[in-house]
């Protein structure tokens, strides 16, 4: 995990936003996709919504971060 979320702070903001608009439409792919690959589905599926999560922590961060430096 610890590779994961570097990785994710690596990137610039505009990357992160892109793979985020990404993530979230093959998250609603999924959700929509149909039970025959139920385990495939839901694995890829919690990878999705974590990685969807790490994404939006570090840009909450940068906001935070640009706050407080007004």
């Amino acid at each position: 995990m610890k590779k994961a979320i570097d990785d994710i702070r690596g990137q610039d903001t505009a990357e992160l936003k892109a793979k985020l608009s990404d993530l979230r439409k093959e998250q609603f792919r999924l959700r929509f996709h149909g039970s025959a690959e139920e385990v495939a589905k839901t694995t890829r599926h919690r990878e999705v919504r974590r990685t969807i999560a790490r994404i939006l922590m570090v840009l909450g961060e940068r906001d935070r971060k640009v706050a407080a430096g007004k």
